[in-house]
């Protein structure tokens, strides 16, 4: 009897509810073919979705499809066709989903009820499994991405305090039974349960022939679909954008736009697939329908990056390797310089030969877990399962971490990230059997590598660029793409200049930098590598799209900058950079910064090359150096990004001192930090101080370099005593120097200086008018201290009871932009501009360089005292109290604050008051605001083990 009620259960025909995400239309595209699948096999589907209905409609006419127009998230918010606006996308989710969440979950358990729904689809749609769950109905998500990956990188990025959103969206998406993931897939740490199903595709309806016949267009014509979901921005088509006898099929065209007449404009519900099978190829944005589609039905695929968006990196790899795709800067499909990559995608032979019947697949788990069977393990609980997705999504996005089912690729690029370099020693025997090994190939014209092994393996590196010009190959190290872009950079008959830079350590000084403090830094084992080719334009090998943007110009060679960047995938941006130099040019002078800054900013995956790229334009302008001749640069960087140990100094450094050397340029160590602190400052738009730099281009390894900001004094090496240590501690949380809380205390500090010079001018002028005497001030030589304060070039030479005795009682708090530019009229700061709407903190961002500078002048003669646990202590709490002024300017985080808090706890630990004291203080270090967390302690395998422990 209980057999036949289960056979009779499976003919019942099942009622699905299918969830569709806001974001675009690859969702719905790729819903239509479950659902149809799912109807196909008799079940009735009610789509909750916000695309319009002729998505669904034109490929499903049944009745047992039933549309429910509702939009229950929003998916990343786009600027335009190409730019996602993080922060936007965070609020507008908050709006969407987490503001009316209770009344969103009771609707839709009432909902389901109401329709007697036996299960529950998302793609993917976090609320739909909590919804399920609430209503006792199994769920299951089919996606290749899901939303606590992608926001993750917008928290970090624009929004701190949407945070709490990553977390409820990994705990909705723990609801589910499991996932049906697709190809192209990101890390999902929310899921535990998975099962892999081929690319969903729409299917044809008609053929290649048919399809162009009905357009008009012959067999003999080349066609591009142009396939972006809506267009950048105020961007204009234009008849020479294509190559002589193209033709460009349009999508999503406005009904008012005017086309030239080799561009034809596709009606609104065009069905997509066949225009794209009827084509040679395809210009558009990476997302999953198009990259399934352009591989299923063998299309190459012209790409442009889409900005902040972290499903991409993903799917470009699924692209490439199966050769289907041609990376474009978006520079040039701006500006039409077409003809190169669509060539260039002619010569390509897709090679996918995978399933593209996922929808089919993906209908039959749905419709067997509905009935019963079990595709499952045991799952772990729910609180443990949003643990898992909480630790480990937390390391995929900002320390190598891995999964058991991340793709390959994911694997690699992470291993990249986790590469480095061993601490600076004598050449071992076998790294003098490695540098033998490619003398013959690589001469070194100058210098050696002084035992680096980072440097010994960048060279070695470089010698077997040249083998790999015709058959790039992937490695653990780089991609084949910045493979075959690096080893096309260079002519090998001419001479390569390498420089390395290191990153650095703050142990003390930090953001008091820009106020004139003594800071103390160390450079730390991982650095950047550049490599640097001057040459003649005539002999310089061109990537085809600048060597088309030349002919297309009508001149002859003419000086170009090539960039490549390794380790690209890590941040999703682009691996190539070039320019004509004439740009940096008006007339025959050089641009401004603001134009340097603007050009740069045109692409955000490029904005990186105004690190390297910016040099040369600050040897321009400040030393008037004008190059006639074509660079060449390759940039291999071991410092990690975001973590505050300088990366970007250390890229600066390399840079100018390569292009320096390769340009026969003497700048001493000094100099050139000062013009790469311009880069930073003036060209990237960074509000950095110069101890960066300064450590970058001349510290010591195993030293402390010791420097007064004023602007970049060098007071010497300082000799770390050997019974001490200090560490550095990633917190995992990612900082950015051009962040705005950094910027914010930097103005408050600027104008808290512009205060004490009003207050010291006023008090002046009382004093002097009772003849030299301020009645309050009973300190000796008053007026020549005010006349000091009246002028203050630095913060810094403020000391801290000379503040507190004078000007600390009467510094605002905080003070309104538009407030303080009325009463000061400006805060004095070339490289920040005062909003005049943000309240800005003032007493703490001033009061911080002060002490600061104090403290480091303690630390510094501590250094050199007697050797005691009363020593190391007093360094510790030295750290400790630089810790806590940062979070009194609020430029903590709760990832830095535990750290401290667990140096702490091991500090006042039984075990370690009964012992050898081990750990005795720590400090964020930097800009703040994450990064990396400095801890100091006794120089012995014990402290070792409680850092590792931490």
């Amino acid at each position: 009897m209980g057999t036949a009620s289960v056979e009779e259960s499976k003919k019942r025909p099942l009622v699905f509810a299918y969830y569709v995400t806001g974001h675009g239309f690859g969702h719905a595209t790729r819903v239509v073919e479950v659902a149809r699948n799912l109807i196909l096999a008799g079940h009735d589907v009610h789509v909750v979705t916000g695309a319009p209905a002729f998505v669904f409609t034109s490929e499903i006419q049944s009745p047992r499809l039933f549309l429910r127009k509702v939009l229950l998230d929003c998916g990343a918010v786009q600027a335009d066709a190409l730019t996602v606006d993080r922060l936007a996308s965070l609020e507008k989710y908050s709006e969407t989903a987490v503001v009316p969440r209770a009344s969103i979950l009771a609707t839709e358990v009432e909902w389901l009820k109401s329709i007697k729904a036996d299960f529950v689809v998302s793609d993917v749609v976090p609320v739909a499994c909590r919804a399920a769950a609430d209503a006792g109905i199994p769920s299951v998500c089919i996606t290749n991405f899901s939303w606590d990956f992608i926001y993750a990188e917008y928290v970090m990025a624009a929004g701190n305090h949407h945070r709490s959103i990553v977390w409820q969206i990994a705990e909705d998406y723990s609801h589910c039974e499991f996932l049906i993931r697709l190809p192209g897939y990101c890390p999902m740490p929310a899921f535990r349960d998975i099962i892999d199903v081929p690319l969903v595709v729409r299917r044809l309806h008609k053929s290649r022939k048919e399809v162009r016949k009905e357009l008009g267009i012959g067999e003999d014509v080349n066609v591009v679909i142009l396939n972006f979901g809506g267009q950048p921005a105020g961007w204009k088509l234009k008849e020479e954008y294509l190559p002589t006898g193209w033709l460009c099929l349009v999508c999503g065209a406005s009904e008012s736009e005017k086309l030239p007449p080799n561009f034809l404009k596709l009606a609104k519900d065009a069905y997509t697939p066949d225009l794209m099978a009827a084509s040679d190829c395809m210009l558009g944005k990476i997302g999953y329908g198009t990259v399934s589609e352009a591989l299923a039905y063998k299309l190459p695929f012209v790409f442009v990056r889409r900005d902040y968006f972290n499903e991409e990196p993903f799917l470009r790899n699924m692209l490439e390797y199966y050769q289907g795709g041609v990376e474009m800067i978006r520079r040039d499909l701006l500006t039409g310089h077409w003809r190169p990559y669509l060539e260039r995608a002619m010569t390509l032979n897709p090679c996918y030969e995978g399933g593209i019947n996922g929808g089919e697949v993906a209908a039959r788990i749905l419709q067997d877990t509905a009935y019963g069977k079990n595709y499952t393990l045991d799952k772990l609980s729910g609180p443990r399962r949003l643990r898992d997705a909480i630790v480990l999504g937390y390391q995929l996005q900002r320390v190598p971490g891995r999964d058991l089912c991340i793709p390959d690729w994911y694997a690699n690029a992470e291993s990249e990230l986790g590469l480095r370099t061993g601490s600076p020693s004598a050449v071992t025997a076998e790294n003098k059997s490695l540098a033998d090994s490619f003398y013959q190939d690589f001469e070194i014209l100058h210098g050696d590598f002084l035992g680096l092994s980072d440097t010994l393996s960048f060279l070695k590196s470089l010698a077997g660029l040249d083998a790999l010009v015709d058959s790039p190959t992937k490695t653990g190290k780089h991609t084949i793409r910045e493979q075959k872009a690096a080893a096309g950079l260079f002519n090998w008959e001419e001479d390569i200049f390498v420089a390395r830079a290191p990153g650095r350590l703050d142990v003390m000084g930090g953001i008091a930098d820009y106020s004139g403090s003594l800071v103390l830094q160390m450079p730390i084992r991982e650095a950047c590598h550049v490599a640097v080719q001057k040459i003649h334009p005539s002999k310089q090998r061109l990537w085809k799209h600048a060597l088309a943007r030349q002919q297309d110009k009508g001149q002859g060679p003419t000086p170009v900058l090539q960039i490549v960047s390794y380790g690209s995938e890590l941040s999703n941006r682009g691996p190539t950079f070039d320019m004509d130099l004439s740009d940096f040019l008006e007339g025959d002078e050089p641009i401004t910064y603001e134009k340097a800054r603007q050009y740069f900013a045109r692409d955000p995956s490029q904005r990186w090359a105004a690190y390297v790229a910016g040099t040369v334009l600050v040897l321009m302008k400040e030393l008037g150096i004008r190059f006639e001749n074509s660079i060449s640069l390759l940039v291999s960087s071991a410092v990690p990004e975001g973590k505050g140990v300088s990366s970007s100094a250390s890229v600066e450094v390399a840079s100018m001192s390569a292009i320096a050397a390769s340009h026969g340029l003497n700048i001493s160590p000094r100099e050139l930090a000062l013009l790469c602190q311009k880069v930073e400052n003036h060209v990237v738009g960074a509000p950095c101080g110069v101890m960066d730099q300064m450590t970058s281009a001349c510290g010591e390894a195993n030293k402390l370099l010791a420097m007064i900001c004023q602007p970049a004094e060098v007071l010497g090496l300082v000799d770390i005593p050997g019974h001490i240590r200090v560490w550095g501690i990633d917190s995992g949380i990612r900082h950015s120097v051009g962040g705005a809380d950094y910027g914010s205390v930097r103005i408050g500090a600027f104008m808290g200086r512009e205060i004490v010079k009003s207050i010291a001018s006023k008090l002046l002028s009382q004093s002097l008018s009772t003849n030299g005497r301020y009645p309050d001030d009973s300190e000796e030589g008053g007026v020549e201290l005010l006349e000091a304060e009246a002028s203050l070039d630095y913060l810094c030479n403020l000391s801290p009871h000379r503040y507190e005795a004078m000007y600390a009682k009467v510094l605002p708090d905080s003070l309104i932009g538009e407030s303080f530019i009325g009463k000061y009229t400006d805060h004095r700061d070339p490289v920040t501009t005062i909003d005049k709407t943000r309240n800005y903190g003032v007493r703490a961002a001033a009061r911080h360089p002060i002490y600061e500078n104090f403290r480091v002048k303690a630390f510094k003669a501590l250094l050199t005292s007697a050797t005691s646990d009363d020593q190391l202590t007093a360094l510790g709490e030295l750290l400790y109290q630089c810790h806590y002024s940062y979070s009194d300017c609020g430029l903590g985080s709760d990832g830095t604050n535990r750290l401290v808090q667990l140096v702490q706890e091991m500090q006042h630990s039984k075990a370690s008051k009964s012992g050898e004291g081990t750990l005795y203080g720590a400090k964020i270090t930097g800009g703040g605001s994450g990064g990396t967390v400095c801890v100091i302690g006794r120089n012995s395998l014990k402290s070792s083990e409680k850092v590792l422990e931490i």
